[in-house]
């Protein structure tokens, strides 16, 4: 895809889906399709991203809030169901891990990316 095409579809994605678009975008500029609001047997994701064999389960968290243990094993839950890696995103400088769900994060092999786009 030529650089054009994926600033254009990195705009469109931003602006239909907000944050989750956005973070959708920097993986769409890393060479990966992306598909948005994925739906699983076990809930939706914020979206699956594939590249080569890979297949990422996205969950994106913004805002200031207290991430627990819950959110993660519903993202490992649903990254099992359609057998994809989970990676949870904390955009911004406002959501936070607990400490039990740095302890699950740890044992489920989860991937936490913390992204901060002024």
């Amino acid at each position: 895809m030529s650089l054009a095409r994926i600033v254009f579809e990195k705009r469109k994605l931003e602006a239909r889906y907000g944050v989750a678009g956005r973070v959708a975008g920097l993986y769409l500029e890393a060479g990966y399709s992306v598909a948005m609001n994925f739906p699983t047997p076990n809930g939706r994701l914020s979206f699956v991203a594939k590249k080569g064999g890979e297949t990422l389960a996205v969950d994106v968290v913004a805002g200031s809030v207290k991430v627990g243990p819950d959110v993660v094993e519903s993202l490992v839950s649903k990254a099992l169901s359609i057998k994809a890696r989970p990676v949870l995103v904390l955009y911004g400088s406002g959501p936070t891990l607990a400490e039990e769900a740095k302890a699950k994060i740890s044992e489920a092999g989860v991937k936490v990316r913390r992204v901060r786009l002024g």
